[in-house]
């Protein structure tokens, strides 16, 4: 296996100028680190990773743990990590933050030495447990509020974006809305349920409980809720699940029981995952640029490792923009969105 010295030899220059070349640590004529490239290249010479991460204290990797890995909400955020990540340079090492704050402390943890920085999503997580995290290592939480943390956020107008899909189940004369609730203790779900209520309230619809029920995010959940909803009389006019899964569920539950969507019960979702738009009938949702939350994670995450958490925490919230499908009623099935980022607001 070809060395350092190895290149330096056949490119003729010094092993401090081909170490220079791969760090990217001081300054290397073009045409002097493309003839070092050219002969690591036909050497197959590989940079020693651990090797480099001594001398920069780098390891150009970033950690990211999750609530879970499942589904395409997860998927979506994962590719929106990895494509941000790998374009400047960085890999990712993922992990699943199991339930409550010893395990996710512990993960943290055992996060030390390597990574760079962490992306962290969970429910269980809150300013005391970040207290804990290895000192020194950058931290952007994703859709996880924890009150009073001084670290970088990305968040979702979920108030806003459940209010307007409630809004427009009502404009469609619905007033009997049910909702299938996301999982217990989850802020997304927590603040959908807010904005489910708060367009119920403007529209001068008292709140039956009986209507809101348990959910948690998966297909099986809003399946089973939507049983449940079926079995009321009289039936909701509508259902708006707190994410798509649920909804797709939901569906699943209503032709089976021969209630035609949406004819005699309107369904809308959350998120927009990329399946919505391909169900029958295709799923109206809240859109939410699900990659641009990993995408502005990961760069909110560089900056901060550029800084050395020198700066003050910095806030942004990523914006909601409903899509009416089939569902609850739009004549026609939208084709596929652009590749193109929403708006952002700090």
């Amino acid at each position: 296996m070809a060395t350092i010295k190895d290149v330096a030899r056949e490119a003729s220059v010094s092993v401090a100028t081909v170490s220079r070349v791969f760090s990217g640590a001081g300054v290397v004529r073009e045409v002097t680190a493309r003839r070092v490239r050219d002969v690591a290249r036909a050497l197959r010479y590989a940079p020693h990773g651990g090797a480099r991460s001594l001398i920069t204290r780098r390891t150009h990797t970033l950690g990211v743990l999750l609530p879970d890995l499942y589904g395409e909400f997860f998927s979506e955020l994962i590719h929106g990590i990895d494509v941000t990540a790998r374009r400047e340079g960085y890999h990712i090492l993922v992990s699943r933050s199991w339930e409550g704050r010893t395990e996710i402390e512990e993960a943290m943890r055992a996060m030390k030495g390597r990574v760079d920085g962490l992306l962290l999503m969970s429910p269980d997580v809150d300013a005391e447990s970040l207290g804990n995290i290895p000192q020194g290592l950058p931290v952007v939480l994703l859709c996880t509020p924890a009150g009073g943390a001084t670290v970088d956020s990305i968040m979702i107008d979920n108030f806003r974006g459940a209010r307007e899909m409630v809004r427009h189940l009502i404009s469609l004369g619905h007033r009997r809305i049910a909702i299938i609730k996301g999982a217990a203790g989850n802020y997304d779900a927590a603040e959908r349920l807010r904005g489910y209520r708060a367009a119920l309230r403007d529209a001068g619809i008292d709140l039956d409980r009986a209507l809101e029920r348990d959910g948690d995010f998966t297909e099986a959940g809003g399946y089973a809720a939507a049983a449940e909803l079926l079995s009321m009389t009289p039936r909701p006019a509508a259902i708006f699940a707190a994410n798509d899964s649920m909804a797709i569920g939901a569906l699943s539950a209503l032709r089976e029981s021969g209630v035609r969507v949406p004819d005699e019960i309107a369904v809308g979702g959350f998120d927009d995952i990329p399946l919505a738009r391909y169900m029958d009938p295709p799923l109206s949702s809240v859109r939410v640029a699900i990659a641009d939350i990993g995408a502005l994670g990961v760069e909110a995450l560089l900056d901060s490792i550029m800084h050395k958490n020198g700066r003050g925490p910095q806030k942004k919230r990523v914006s909601t923009e409903l899509v009416v499908r089939r569902s609850t009623g739009a004549p026609y099935a939208e084709r596929p969105p652009p590749n193109r980022r929403k708006g952002i607001s700090r």
